[in-house]
């Protein structure tokens, strides 16, 4: 067989050592030091399972256990589960509480992947108003209507679910107006925190919520894939069901999860998430001195305001004005960024891009700004 495999020799990526990194996808999944020093003991494949019994979540070398438990009060649930991310979390509880064409209703905000999940748990969904431009925020009694409707019209419905952040605009739904209203309609209640916890605190109990879904790699310092599936104990019979022929093996965790690297990253991250949470209203304080220095060059932050999470996205229409005289077009502002040290910014946009500061120094926050005031003025 002749296969030549030098392309996938020496395979490197500086952002994160060499420059700025804007990507609001991967401001919350940077590593710290501590994190990255135990990827190396653990990197061979199944290095997790040198003291396994049989199921990941009762691994007590190193102590997967203890760190499940502890994980449970930080997030205000009863029980957790790792799993590959968010959507495998949202999947487990949508193909165990729910029965084939019951009804999903979420918002109009939702990402992608509980769209996938509830299809491929052969679910309908129904979903729920958002305001119209420029905030496009959640609409809680959007719910409440929703509920009705379809309860009037005969159909099962079998969970609610809502996007606590969503990734577009980075709004913060009000959850706890969502949680009462499922509650008082008697309906299981999911929260995909794919954004949110390990950025910002959480308190699932405070928020009325049955279920949480996290995502290691988003938004918890970890190396992914790695999410995790907290419950209330209400659930755990159904969610955490085993199987028949292996009576040890979790059905909807298919046996075993996040085995390896990722799920010892998160656990090593544990303290730095735990410490970074605390500092959530300074991530605010920076994100909102952002938007307020770069509207000033005529950026249009969209979403809520003021800003109550670290994703920020803007309209750019003088990006646009400068892209028609530039011979770059529209790859000019990200090679100018990329010339001062700053990444993250997709190329080749111009009428709009996302960006978040999070973790930043206030230093290096001062320098992203300072940095796009010099293109604006140089090149308009």
């Amino acid at each position: 067989m002749d296969i030549n495999t030098d392309k996938y020799k020496n395979i490197t990526r500086n952002l994160e050592r060499e420059m700025i990194n804007l990507n609001p996808i991967q401001r919350g999944g940077i590593l710290p030091t501590e994190s990255k020093k135990i990827i190396y003991e653990y990197w061979d494949g199944y290095s997790v399972c040198d003291y396994c019994s049989g199921r990941l979540d009762q691994i007590e070398t190193p102590p997967i256990n203890e760190f499940l438990e502890d994980m449970s009060k930080f997030l205000g649930m009863d029980i957790t589960r790792p799993t590959h991310g968010a959507r495998e979390s949202k999947y487990a509880v949508m193909n165990s509480i729910c029965k084939e064409g019951d009804y999903v209703v979420l918002d109009g905000n939702a990402h992608y992947t509980s769209y996938v999940a509830l299809e491929r748990a052969k679910l309908n969904y129904e979903k729920t108003d958002i305001e119209e431009y420029p905030t496009f925020r959640v609409i809680p009694e959007s719910y409440a209507e929703k509920i009705d409707m379809l309860e009037d019209s005969k159909k099962n419905i079998g969970l609610i679910l809502l996007t606590h952040v969503d990734g577009n605009y980075g709004n913060v739904a009000d959850v706890e107006k969502v949680g009462k209203i499922a509650k008082s309609k008697g309906y299981p209640f999911l929260l995909n925190c794919a954004y949110s916890a390990g950025r910002m605190p959480i308190d699932g109990k405070k928020l009325n919520v049955d279920f949480i879904a996290a995502s290691g790699h988003k938004s918890m310092a970890a190396s992914g894939p790695c999410g995790l599936l907290s419950i209330n104990k209400k659930y755990e019979d159904e969610v955490l069901e085993t199987s028949k022929v292996n009576v040890l093996k979790e059905l909807q965790m298919l046996g075993c999860t996040s085995r390896g690297i990722p799920i010892l990253s998160l656990m090593a991250s544990f303290e730095h998430l735990i410490e970074r949470v605390k500092k959530w209203d300074l991530e605010l304080e920076k994100t909102r001195k952002v938007v307020n220095e770069l509207e000033t060059l005529g950026f249009k932050q969209i979403g809520e305001r003021p800003r109550n999470h670290d994703i920020i996205r803007f309209e750019t229409p003088i990006l646009d004005e400068i892209a028609e005289k530039d011979k770059r077009r529209g790859f000019f502002f990200y090679e100018e960024l990329k010339k001062r040290g700053i990444g993250g910014i997709r190329r080749g946009v111009t009428k709009e891009f996302k960006m978040s500061v999070y973790g930043l120094t206030n230093t290096q926050v001062d320098y992203v700004i300072n940095s796009m005031k010099s293109i604006i003025n140089e090149l308009r």
